[in-house]
C-alpha cells in the first residue's frame, strides 16, 4: 500500500497506535461532525482505552488539533521543497498552487477535514501553535513576495490580501470538488489556477 499523510509524519512501528487512533479520529470526526463526535465515539472505533487516548492526546480538542497539525506537516512537506528550489517568484507561486491542488486531490479526507475544523483549531487551546506555524510558513512566501516587489513583477498590495488572491481561487475549487459539485479532480487543472493566481499578483 503506497504510504498516506500519517504514515510519513508519523513513521515507524513505534507510533503505528497513535496513527491509528488518528485514522479512526478522522473517520469519526467527518462522519458525526466535529461538535457530535465525542471521546467515547473515537474510543469504540479504535478499540484503544479512554487512557491511551487521553495519554496521546489529552482530549478532543487535542484530538482535533493534532490531525489538524499532522495534515499541515504533511502538506508543508509536499510543497517545501519545491518552493526552497524555485529560483523565481513566479516558480514559487506555481509550486504553492500547484502542490496544494495535489495534496487535495491525493488527501482528500484530511483536506475535508481542515477545512471543517479550521475555524475551530484557530479558536482553542491551540491556536498559540496553528499561529506559530502560519507564521513560519508565511514568513517564507512573504518573503519571496517582498522581493518580487522589488524586481518589479509583484504588484504593492496589502499584506493581508495576498494569501487569499495566491490560494483563494485554487482553494474555492477543491471545496467544490471535495463536496462533489465539480466532477474533475483538482490536480487536474494545477496549472490553470497556478495562472491565474500569477495574474493576481503579477504587474505584468
Amino acid at each position: 500500500m503506497p504510504l498516506d499523510a500519517f504514515d510519513r509524519v508519523l513513521p515507524g512501528a513505534r507510533k503505528a497506535n497513535k496513527r491509528h487512533i488518528l485514522r479512526c479520529a478522522l473517520t469519526c470526526f467527518l462522519e458525526h461532525g466535529l461538535e457530535s463526535t465525542t471521546i467515547d465515539i473515537i474510543r469504540q472505533r479504535s478499540g484503544a482505552s479512554v487512557g491511551t487516548l487521553y495519554h496521546h492526546f489529552h482530549n478532543k480538542e487535542g484530538l482535533a488539533a493534532a490531525l489538524f497539525f499532522t495534515a499541515l506537516d504533511d502538506h508543508r512537506a509536499n510543497v517545501w521543497p519545491e518552493i526552497e528550489a524555485a529560483g523565481t517568484t513566479r516558480q514559487v507561486i506555481e509550486a504553492l498552487v500547484t502542490r496544494y491542488m495535489d495534496w487535495v486531490t491525493n488527501e482528500p479526507e484530511l483536506a475535508r477535514f481542515m477545512f471543517l475544523a479550521r475555524a475551530s483549531v484557530a479558536a482553542g487551546p491551540y491556536r498559540e501553535e496553528l499561529t506559530q506555524r502560519n507564521r513560519e510558513q508565511y514568513g517564507v512566501i512573504h518573503r519571496w513576495l517582498a522581493e518580487g516587489q522589488s524586481q518589479g513583477d509583484i504588484r504593492s498590495l496589502p499584506r493581508e490580501t495576498y494569501a487569499s488572491l495566491l490560494l483563494g481561487q485554487a482553494e474555492n475549487y477543491c471545496r467544490a470538488w471535495l463536496a462533489g459539485r465539480v466532477p474533475t479532480p483538482p490536480s487536474e487543472h494545477t496549472m490553470l489556477f497556478a495562472e491565474a493566481a500569477w495574474r493576481a499578483l503579477s504587474k505584468n
